[in-house]
């Protein structure tokens, strides 16, 4: 089996990894990289996209789906796996981060998505893929790939020690490509959580938290310490994402949905609110987020950036003029849920995607059989137990 590390390695954004075997090849997601251009933003995928046989999408976010209307335009004709809530909210992904003309010819393809459920396994030629919860978003998903000789494991995105959603265990493998969005970063989720509870009881007055759309607004609504309000265009998919309990720890959705209903509801015609207001999305770069960042700044209403800040996005530009407070709400694993999903797969080879070199190798100190010279646009092998 060759993996050709298509996005994501080395680099935060457009996470994608093409898996061959034999006359096989498979893509991972395809995702787009914020605040690059050009050939940086799409995934280092060499010449046409006629070989590719199908794509597996984790998830919704747009390092991970954002570049699915480019693969299109480049002739990419094939079956696309996904669940029904990435189906669900993936065309807003790319209406936000495609290019328009792209987005405008090719659509999310209704009648070529092949829907699946977390724990079902695929097949696509000699391709087995089982799937499994990734704790990070309602619908979203790892994959496993095995083509009867050797097995990869692809975390996606995972939250491993969530306080709302739920992870499968990734099963043994012998390659095994990890999270590695925040490095060796030891601070656990709920510790985390305390801290943006404690900013926001600061602020009485009220405050903006800019979130995605799915996943991390969950997490933040589990968090607030109070009443607090939502843009009113997030309620429905709010609901419909703590409607999907198969997703959720138990009796988290009755919590989450008596919070919601208490939320007040509001929108751009309003004035700024006297409570914690959730606006998607999390970066200042589409949706109400990106007409709110720039009110708030004018106002001086206090900004609470809670997740990655791709250089140059509206979110990293305010934080860096001193106009924005920044605390991680961690959505990918920190050091001990990695290491523990490393164990677990049998302490195999590892690589880390969404992260930065000098982060690789702080979490190498923990996990020793992490690559960590692997980048965008090489190819590796992997072997019965071993990668090269």
């Amino acid at each position: 089996m060759m993996l050709d590390l298509a996005g994501g390695f080395g680099e935060k954004g457009r996470t994608s990894l093409a898996v061959n075997s034999g006359d096989d090849r498979i893509l991972l997601d395809v995702g787009i990289k914020v605040g690059a251009s050009g050939a940086e933003y799409y995934p280092a995928l060499n010449g046409s996209s006629d070989d590719i046989d199908a794509v597996f999408v984790s998830h919704a976010h747009e390092d991970h789906v954002g570049a699915l209307s480019w693969l299109l335009s480049r002739g990419y004709s094939g079956p696309i796996f996904m669940t029904a809530e990435t189906r669900a909210e993936a065309p807003a992904t790319l209406a936000a981060y495609a290019e328009p003309e792209d987005f405008r010819r090719f659509p999310l393809p209704e009648n070529r998505i092949e829907l699946f459920e977390p724990g079902d396994t695929l097949t696509s030629g000699n391709f087995v893929v089982s799937t499994g919860r990734s704790g990070h978003v309602v619908g979203g998903v790892w994959f496993a790939v095995d083509d009867g000789t050797s097995r990869i494991a692809y975390s996606a995105d995972v939250v491993p020690d969530s306080n709302v959603f739920v992870m499968d265990t990734i099963p043994h493998c012998d390659l095994l490509v990890l999270d590695a969005s925040y490095g060796a970063d030891p601070m656990p989720g709920a510790a985390r959580a305390q801290e943006i509870s404690e900013w926001v009881a600061r602020h009485p007055q009220g405050c903006l938290l800019p979130t995605p759309l799915s996943g991390r607004s969950l997490e933040l609504i589990a968090a607030l310490p109070g009443s607090f309000a939502v843009h009113a265009g997030m309620r429905s998919s709010l609901e419909a994402q703590i409607g999907a309990t198969a997703s959720l720890l138990p009796g988290i959705s009755e919590f989450l949905l008596a919070r919601l209903r208490s939320a007040a509801d509001w929108s751009d015609a309003d004035p700024l609110p006297s409570l914690p207001l959730l606006a998607n999305d999390g970066m200042g770069e589409a949706g109400p987020s990106s007409r709110l960042l720039p009110r708030a700044g004018d106002a001086g209403f206090p900004v609470l950036l809670t997740g990655h800040l791709p250089l140059g996005s509206p979110g990293d530009l305010m934080h860096k003029a001193g106009r924005a407070d920044w605390i991680r709400m961690p959505t990918h694993p920190t050091l001990s849920g990695n290491v523990g999903i490393w164990e677990k797969a049998g302490r195999p080879p590892a690589l880390g995607h969404s992260c930065a070199p000098d982060l690789l190798g702080d979490l190498k100190s923990h996990i020793p059989s992490l690559l960590t010279q692997c980048r965008t646009g090489q190819r590796i092998t992997v072997g019965q137990g071993s990668a090269s």
